[in-house]
């Protein structure tokens, strides 16, 4: 085994460890997830994810939308309509959060479990 070598994704200022702090946030995942059939305007997301407030989900997608993961149109109009998508680089995250998403639907019981025991 060798220590952190410049590069290392463990050092601070690795570009892989700054991208996965971005979806490390605790909404980062729930929200790309929700996006990833088509667009949705905010009242959307915040129907389809629940439990999120809208304070929080807006500044996910700013976040998200600051790193490149998320577009944000503006249709206009009155009332003002914007919708919110997946950018190019945002879709290549969808194989690994299907597979993290599937590891939570068949672990989640386990993981409750040693809660609850803990």
């Amino acid at each position: 085994m060798h220590g952190a070598e410049p590069g290392d994704v463990f050092l601070a200022d690795c570009p892989a460890r700054l991208a996965v702090e971005v979806i490390a946030d605790k909404w980062a995942v729930v929200v790309l997830w929700g996006l990833n059939d088509h667009a949705r305007r905010h009242s959307e997301l915040i129907e389809l994810i629940g439990g999120i407030s809208k304070k929080v989900l807006t500044q996910t997608l700013r976040r998200l939308q600051a790193n490149g993961l998320v577009t944000r149109t503006d249709h206009g109009g009155v009332p003002p309509r914007v919708e919110y998508d997946l950018t190019d680089l945002g879709r290549t995250l969808m194989g690994p959060v299907r597979l993290l998403t599937e590891w939570a639907e068949e672990n989640g019981d386990a993981v409750l479990a040693a809660q609850e025991a803990g």
